[in-house]
C-alpha cells in the first residue's frame, strides 16, 4: 500500500498537518489500513527530502503544515496513470502457510484449509453487512463513497480467497486419490470429517460451502 502517494493525494486538497493527514487517510479508507502519526511524519520527511512536499508554516494551533509541490503533483498524476505492478506481488501469508503445510509432519492441511475457510466466510459476511449499512445510509460525500469502494474490494477479495481454498482442497483430494499424500498425517482420500469432502472422497464443493456458511453464521455475533 502506498502511504506515500495517499498522503500526496490528500495534500493536493490543501495544506495539512500530520495528525490531520492520518485522520483523513483513515476516514477515506474506513480505517482498513490504520496509520500512526510516526508513520505519517516519517513519510512526510521523505517526501520533503525528495522535493514532493514542502513545509508551509504553522496553523493557529501551532501545527506544522505541509503542502504539495509541483514535483509532487507530477508524481501523483504519474501514480494515478500507472497500473499497480503485479510482477512482484506482495507476500501472502495464507499462500505461504499452505505451501509450507503441504507434507509437513503432524499437520493435516485439510484442517488448515477448513479453519481458514470459516474465518474467510465470516469476514465476507461482516464486509457484506457493512456494505449494506453503507448503502442504506446513501453515501453522500467522497469519503463515504471511497469507503464503499474499499468495502467492495474486500468482499471481492474474500470471495476469491474462498474459491481458491475450495480449489486447493479439491486438488489435494485428487492427489490423494492418485496415491500421493500431501495432506499431512491423514492418509487416503478425504472423508466426511474433512473440510467439505463427502464419504466417497469426491470433491464436495457445494456441500462444503453450505455447511461452512451455516457454521460461520452460527458463530456470528
Amino acid at each position: 500500500m502506498s502511504i506515500r502517494h495517499g498522503l500526496l493525494a490528500l495534500l493536493e486538497r490543501g495544506p495539512r498537518y500530520g495528525s490531520q493527514l492520518r485522520t483523513e487517510f483513515e476516514s477515506r479508507t474506513g480505517s482498513t489500513w490504520p496509520l500512526n502519526v510516526g508513520q505519517v511524519y516519517t513519510t512526510l520527511n521523505r517526501l520533503e527530502r525528495d522535493g514532493l512536499v514542502a513545509q508551509d508554516g504553522e496553523d493557529d494551533a501551532g501545527h506544522s503544515l505541509y503542502l504539495i509541490t509541483h514535483a509532487g503533483r507530477v508524481e501523483l498524476r504519474s501514480w494515478y496513470r500507472t497500473p499497480v505492478d503485479r510482477a512482484s506481488p506482495p507476500r501472502d501469508e495464507l499462500a505461504i502457510k499452505l505451501a509450507m503445510a503441504v507434507g509437513a509432519s503432524g499437520v493435516d492441511i485439510r484442517d488448515v484449509i477448513q479453519s481458514q475457510r470459516l474465518h474467510t466466510i465470516k469476514a465476507m459476511q461482516d464486509y457484506t453487512r457493512l456494505k449494506a449499512q453503507a448503502l442504506e445510509a446513501a453515501p453522500a460525500n467522497r469519503d463515504e463513497i471511497a469507503w464503499l469502494l474499499v468495502l467492495e474490494q474486500l468482499i471481492f477479495q474474500t470471495e476469491a480467497e474462498a474459491r481458491w481454498l475450495d480449489h486447493c482442497e479439491a486438488r489435494l483430494i485428487r492427489l490423494s486419490q492418485l496415491g500421493n499424500q500431501p495432506t499431512g498425517p491423514a492418509s487416503g482420500p478425504a472423508t466426511g470429517s474433512a473440510a467439505g469432502a463427502p464419504e466417497s472422497g469426491q470433491p464436495g464443493r457445494k456441500l462444503s460451502r453450505k455447511r461452512v456458511a451455516r457454521q460461520a453464521a452460527e458463530q456470528a455475533p
